[in-house]
């Protein structure tokens, strides 16, 4: 059976006629590249001489993209979803914090956040990014292995280590299924080793944490194989989160000024097909692995709907999950849960001054990804059309 994606009623179900014609207005606004350079220059400004524009940014980008400033204002978010069929991932979304105290904080907030998937059936994830618990400089220079740090920093790392086995352990003892997050390429070798231990450690029975690929790197489809194969050298499952990724400029940017080889796909159809190929390899060795899809791209949606009807996999396996951010691509998240599939949102919270490097982003990746906000800006027009009359 071929999905269909273009159900604007079914897509916008949740959203009230007000709530379409802000995501309009806004995305108009991000459709444009030079407008979001100034948004995030002004933005910055007004924050640092104190003017009060939180208010503004709550009730625009931040209402479309994050569920509230902490776990309590998520609430409305969770139950709307959960209304739908649709799961949250409570995404706890400050970073570039340095401090021993501030990173610690910050693994007690993402506890508290596999608390609360722990105590809800509409919860069925939690997550976290690594650094948010860690200093970026320590990650980057264990990447190439720990043997380089020196005994201060090596202590640094043993910290981080001890981090990540403490928000594992509590997803383990609450059985909350447990996405990390991928980051830079240049951190990542240091990110999958730590990955690869939990998933040895807490991952014997069934799968707890899963790790996330990038698939704009051309390494990654061969590092699953291996990942799958040291699993089973080791008697145990892994759990996998395939991504895209939207940041292809500064690695090649990075790679470039560093002389060394670039870790980007050659091209965006290589992507896709690189993307597609760990779906069917994951598909295939679904005894061993876990997946959440976590993507905006339609094809490769209805790939993994063909692929689970093609094996005979239920649509409510919980093995296999689709995710979505929180404010985008409705169109798949909704259309998706009606068919009844798995499927999730990830909501990202915190202080509004706090995930502004976040909201950024999205904004960012909305002009950088080719045809997502027009695609986004069509779908909404369409419903605002059809309840019109």
């Amino acid at each position: 059976m071929s999905l269909k994606f273009d159900n604007t009623e079914i897509a916008f179900k949740s959203k009230s006629s007000h709530d379409l014609k802000s995501a309009k207005l806004l995305f108009n606004m991000v459709s444009s590249s030079s407008m979001v350079r100034l948004g995030r220059s002004l933005t910055n400004v007004a924050f640092s001489i104190q003017l009060p524009i939180k208010g503004i940014i709550k009730k625009t980008i931040f209402k479309q993209f994050c569920g509230g400033e902490n776990i309590k204002e998520c609430e409305k978010t969770i139950t709307t979803l959960n209304k739908y069929g649709v799961g949250t991932i409570l995404d706890y979304s400050v970073e570039g914090k340095e401090g021993e105290d501030d990173l610690d904080s910050t693994v007690l907030e993402i506890i508290a956040t596999i608390k609360k998937a722990g105590s809800s059936m509409a919860i069925p994830f939690s997550v976290f990014k690594p650094t948010g618990i860690a200093q970026f400089s320590i990650l980057e220079k264990a990447n190439e292995g720990i043997n380089n740090l020196s005994e201060k920093e090596l202590q640094a790392y043993n910290k981080i280590a001890e981090r990540f086995d403490a928000i594992c352990k509590a997803a383990y003892e609450l059985d909350v299924p447990l996405f990390i997050d991928a980051e830079d390429s240049w951190i990542q070798n240091t990110i999958d080793r730590l990955c690869e231990n939990m998933m040895a450690k807490y991952n014997t029975e069934k799968v707890v944490i899963y790790t996330t690929l990038q698939f704009y790197r051309w390494d990654r489809l061969d590092y699953l194989k291996e990942l799958h194969k040291k699993a089973k050298e080791t008697n145990c499952k892994i759990g996998v989160k395939l991504v895209r990724g939207a940041y292809m400029e500064k690695e090649r940017e990075r790679a470039n000024d560093m002389g060394y080889k670039d870790p980007i796909q050659p091209t965006k159809e290589a992507t896709d097909n690189d993307y597609d190929l760990a779906l069917e390899y994951c598909v295939e060795n679904l005894e061993d692995i876990s997946i959440c899809a976590g993507t905006h791209n339609e094809d490769s949606s209805q790939y993994l709907a063909s692929l689970m009807q093609k094996y005979g996999i239920e649509k409510t396996d919980k093995r296999i999950y689709f995710a979505q951010l929180l404010g985008m691509s409705d169109h798949i998240s909704f259309n998706l849960s009606n068919e009844k599939y798995n499927v999730a949102k990830y909501v990202p919270y915190g202080p509004v001054k706090e995930v502004l490097p976040y909201l950024i982003r999205r904004a960012e990746e909305n002009t950088s990804v080719a045809g997502q906000t027009s695609r986004e800006l069509a779908l909404i027009q369409k419903e605002i059309r059809r309840r019109r009359g």
